[in-house]
């Protein structure tokens, strides 16, 4: 080692005299001097060549001639050159140093130009400009300096492969390597970095042999990371296909079933009117033929058309296909993990990061950093007078401006582009938004209808008439005072804007929406599984189901190693045997996975994960609730503080004043806690620790669900169902804290109140959170990029304005996070329109303004700010579908409550048809409202200046339905409150059971397949059946012919035989 360490010196010697050569530059020059090296070629620079010797510790690579082919065989793999270029255009490294400019590994003899990333359409292509970048990967990456040795620089070339796989040949440290000497110092190694890379090459080494092709790149503009180029040849691609059954379209073309007579001719009248909101994309089209599609097979590749093999596979494809490659691909080694000296000192720490390296390589490398980004390629730029025409540039000049808010959505090219799982996110979002065109033309029509009827209400205007004289009971103790009815007048004439007949109507509207709404998407659904052939996903979808994750896969390992550890100690092994004993852990530990093929984690493993997400979600839930109750005597507080100001208009907007600020803190803890509880959800479900990734998403989603719809809505269900129920009477308040007196509703119900919380809520929640967030945070940072490159040096900002490769520019996007946070947005807003419509008709409006902003911010942000997301295929929304559907059940319940016990909807109809005397609503609010004694007050909560109203007060009103004073039974509860009480039970009942049905009819009427694309299908069913059976036909009569020619060819020597 000290021989080595001497001819490493006198190798790097004469490199680091050269005063062109930059660092990265020495190091590619020692790389190519090494492929020189490796390929047998004698350059003119013969002083580089030991170099790659050096690499090896003794001068060659070990383990003889067997070992350098082996070397040899990986350098071909890293090579960026074709075969039948390989050793054969070797650069004059020694040369282009002096001219000063020192090009890439692999660059050809005449590929020098003023451009050399034009002919990759820069970093779209590798270098040779003909195989396409299918994948990236990111690792970390220190660029070397001079000081370093050149064993190490030498590493990170692509040339460089071989001497790494002669390096994983020698047995691991401590065991087989030759010791040091004790006076020669041991050189400084990150063991962390250094295993980092081994797995590095492992893995690379892996996709190799699984028949990828790879390409490094680390002279990159972005300081401090290395690149590497993943390209699947046509020959993988047709595996991996067969293998994922994807189905692609046959030569095969079949007419559509069209419509006839009258349809038709709506139809075409439909198409005529709607064609300047149709996008200009081809995908877009009505189509009249269809290829017939089939899961690909190679041994049926005669019925695809592969006239064009570069673009059979479209980039979404390939990127699937890698990705699955790159999933499943094993990383099982560690190199210090069983280590003597500093190694030895690692081996708990990296034994456990090398547990974490399951099953599925990719996911567990990109967790424990030994990369640190995975993600596919943009097609190219999006904006540009000279930008080459892409799909991602017709994403955005047709989907993702601002400009074309009014245009349908390219749906079928945002699934051609991201996969089709976010192809059906934008499909339901945009479905959504139309159903809830038809909602809210109703909404308007239900609040005009208020603003036209409200000078006829004849309970507002008894409440207006300062001549009724009604004396209302104080609202706090001490130091509110008697109040004239009169003052809430405004209150009252504004909440007969929402609360009349109409909004019973249009809450049983709402629900037969919701019904409908669900049924038109699955009839959607169902059209685009048929447009984009995933009519025969199930079995796919159980394969897929079948994926352990990462992470389940490390918790299997480590508890199949501590039960090898038990049975080990039971065994007791004699002291003869530690060699063996150390042997076998190295085994076991190298072969981990296969320890977990009989191993699963049972409720026993996960019961403390249990436990913890069951008492988090209660003490969650219960912080909300705190927040609440905070808020309520925040409210109760503040009234009585505002009681006691001097201003006479204060004191009368006192209700106003303290809804809209309560609303506004309710607003800001909510949006907080979103942020927290979407947090928490994430890490309760990893501690869970669920088996495969369909069960993780769920899991999250349930959570996250719960948390922040309790978070949302539980203010708004106190305001509807909790205040004002539990006040008491004037004389026997009931108190909180024995402080503080709950809160009363208005003369005229609680309902404006929830209008107003309900419209601050939803609005604040869709401008803040939803778009402010969206819009404002990405501006922020790129107004902060700016600020940066505007402060960097001259030079420093020429070389980031210069032209990035694609993969440079991708790698700076946002990763993606995935659909829960857009579809979670959704579902609240859609909770939002339906549970309190009764109360706000006027929800459907607003969530319609924001979704059509929504759709294309959505869009923007994929298209131009987020790394391209690997495609998923699905069939469906999945557990959201359900989420929907409880929401819609939940809201009829919900609505059937509001109209009886919020609103003054019930008690009306009771006094109409009870005890009106002239069969009008004349006399209503006196019905409603009970007398008080004031002398019944308790000790020290009579009001303190009695005469507030310039004269003495006897009795005061409360709105209740009690017995007067002078009754037998004074302020018990009345006949009247029981009257009242069964009629709203019984509405309750009969509304609930009433919307129940009528959505379920409309379930029923409504098939969920349309009855052309169920004909379809049936109409593929039989073409690819007649399609296989002509070819077994032709195959027969093939086979038949050929056995007729052998025959007859055979019969003359069998007769010649018999004559003999």
């Amino acid at each position: 080692m000290e021989a080595a360490g001497q001819m490493e010196e006198t190798v790097l010697d004469p490199l680091l005299a050269r005063p062109r050569a930059s660092g990265a530059h020495r190091s590619r020059a020692a790389s190519s001097a090494m492929l020189e090296g490796d390929v047998g070629a004698q350059g003119p620079c013969p002083q580089e060549a030991p170099a790659a010797q050096a690499v090896g510790g003794e001068g060659a690579p070990p383990g003889g001639p067997r070992a350098q082919a082996a070397t040899m065989r990986v350098s071909e793999k890293y090579s960026t050159l074709p075969a039948e270029d390989r050793s054969v255009h070797i650069i004059n490294i020694c040369a282009i140093e002096d001219i000063g400019y020192l090009p890439s590994e692999g660059t050809l003899l005449n590929s020098l130009s003023v451009d050399p990333d034009a002919s990759c359409k820069y970093g779209l292509y590798f270098r040779d400009g003909r195989r396409k970048v299918d994948y990236i990967l990111v690792y970390p990456h220190k660029r070397p300096s001079g000081s370093r040795p050149l064993a190490r620089r030498a590493q990170h070339g692509d040339a460089a492969a071989g001497a790494r796989g002669a390096r994983q040949e020698q047995p691991l440290p401590g065991k087989g390597a030759p010791p040091l000497d004790a006076g020669s110092p041991e050189p400084a190694v990150d063991y962390h970095e250094d295993d980092k890379q081994f797995r590095r090459e492992e893995y690379e080494g892996n996709l190799l042999e699984a028949g990828l092709e790879l390409e490094r790149d680390e002279d990159t503009k972005i300081h401090g990371v290395g690149f590497v180029k993943i390209h699947a040849p046509w020959t993988v691609l047709c595996r991996e296909a067969e293998f994922l059954k994807l189905k692609m379209p046959t030569k095969k073309m079949y007419h559509i079933n069209e419509t006839h007579g009258l349809l038709k001719k709506i139809n075409s009248v439909f198409q005529k009117l709607t064609d300047p909101i149709q996008p200009k994309v081809a995908e877009h089209r009505p189509q009249t033929t269809k290829r017939l599609s089939y899961p690909f097979s190679r041994e049926k590749q005669h019925l695809f058309d592969l006239s064009d093999k570069d673009s059979f596979f479209d980039s979404k494809t390939r990127s699937t296909i890698v990705y699955e490659i790159l999933k499943r691909t094993t990383c099982t080694k560690a190199k210090y993990s069983m280590g003597q000296g500093e190694g030895r000192k690692k081996d708990s720490a990296l034994l456990s990061k090398r547990r974490k390296c399951g099953k599925y390589g990719i996911t567990s490398l990109l967790a424990n950093g030994v990369y640190s980004a995975a993600y596919p390629l943009h097609d190219g730029d999006y904006e540009g007078d000279s930008v080459e025409f892409n799909d991602r540039k017709l994403l955005y000049e047709e989907w993702a401006s601002y400009g074309v808010f009014y245009k349908y959505q390219p749906i079928d090219l945002v699934r051609k582009y991201f996969g089709e799982k976010i192809g059906l996110y934008f499909a339901w979002l945009g479905v959504y938004t139309q159903m809830l065109i038809p909602a809210s033309v109703v909404g308007i029509i239900v609040f005009l209808y208020g603003c036209a009827t409200m000078d006829e209400n004849i309970p507002s205007m008894e409440m207006c008439d300062e001549r009724h004289n009604i004396t209302m009971c104080p609202l706090c103790d001490k130091t509110c005072s008697y109040w004239k009815m009169s003052s809430a007048c405004a209150t009252a004439r504004a909440s007969h804007l929402f609360d009349n007949p109409a909004t019973v109507f249009f809450s049983v509207f709402m629900a037969l929406w919701a019904a409908t709404f669900m049924e038109h998407w699955k009839r959607k659904q169902m059209r685009l599984n048929y447009r984009w052939d995933l009519t025969g996903f199930e079995e796919e979808e159980e394969a897929v189901k079948d994926h352990p994750r990462a992470e389940y896969e490390a918790r299997v390992l480590e508890k199949s190693l501590r039960k090898e550890s038990k049975n080990k100690e039971k065994r007791r092994p004699g002291p003869e045997e530690p060699t063996n004993t150390w042997q076998l852990r190295v085994k076991t530990a190298m072969a981990g996975v296969k320890l977990t093929d009989k191993v699963k984690l049972t409720w026993r493993d996960r019961f403390p994960a249990y436990f913890t997400n069951l008492v988090s979600i209660v003490f969650m839930i219960a912080v909300t609730f705190a927040i609440v109750l905070g808020v309520i005597i925040y409210r109760i507080s503040t009234a009585a503080a505002l009681a006691m100001n001097s201003s006479p208009s204060v004191r009368s907007n006192i209700r106003v004043t303290v809804t809209a600020t309560a609303v506004i803190i309710n607003l800001v803890v909510i949006i907080l806690l979103d942020e927290v509880y979407g947090c928490i959800a994430r890490w309760l479900t990893k501690i869970e620790v669920p088996k495969t990734e369909k069960s993780f998403e769920e899991r999250l989603i349930f959570k996250a669900f719960l948390l922040k719809f309790v978070n949302s809505y539980t203010p708004i269900f106190y305001v509807a169902f909790f205040k004002g129920r539990f006040v008491g009477r004037p004389g026997d308040y009931v108190y909180i804290f024995r402080s503080f007196r709950m809160e009363e509703c208005a003369p005229g119900g609680c309902l404006m109140e929830l209008c107003i919380q309900l419209s601050i809520i939803m609005l604040g929640k869709q401008l803040i959170q939803n778009n402010l967030f969206e819009i404002g945070i990405p501006k922020m940072k790129k107004f902060i990029r700016y600020l940066k490159l505007k402060r960097q040096s001259p030079s420093a900002r020429e070389e980031s304005v210069k032209k990035k490769q694609r993969y440079e520019v991708d790698f700076n996007l946002e990763p993606f996070a995935g659909l829960t946070p857009e579809y979670m947005e959704m579902i609240i807003q859609f909770g939002f329109v339906t549970l309190f419509v009764a109360s706000f008709p006027l929800a459907p409006l607003f969530a319609l303004l924001n979704n059509i902003i929504e759709i294309r911010l959505d869009a923007k942000k994929f298209v131009t700010e987020l790394r391209r997301p690997v495609a998923v295929r699905a069939k469906d929304i999945g557990i959201w579908y359900n989420i929907l559907r409880g929401v819609g059940k939940l809201a009829v319940i919900i609505n059937a409550f509001v109209i009886s016990f919020t609103s003054d909807f019930i008690p009306r109809l009771v006094y109409l048809y009870m005890y009106s005397q002239d069969g009008t609503m004349h006399g209503f609010v006196n019905h409603t409202l009970s007398s008080f004694d004031v002398s019944d007050f308790q000790d020290g909560t009579a009001p303190s200046d009695p005469l507030g109203l310039g004269y003495e007060v006897q009795i005061c009103r409360y709105k209740d339905y009690r017995e007067p004073p002078w009754s037998e039974h004074k302020y018990d509860i009345s006949k009247d409150f029981w009257a009242v009480l069964a009629a709203r039970l019984a509405f309750v009942i009969v509304f609930q059971n009433l919307v129940m049905f009528m959505s379920d009819f409309v379930d029923w009427v409504i098939p969920d397949i349309p009855k052309d694309i169920s004909q379809q299908i049936h109409k593929e069913k039989v073409l690819m059946v007649e399609l296989f059976m002509r070819e077994e036909q032709g195959k027969q009569q093939l086979l038949d012919t050929w056995m007729d020619k052998e025959r007859k060819a055979g019969a003359p020597p069998a007769h010649h035989g018999a004559a003999l």
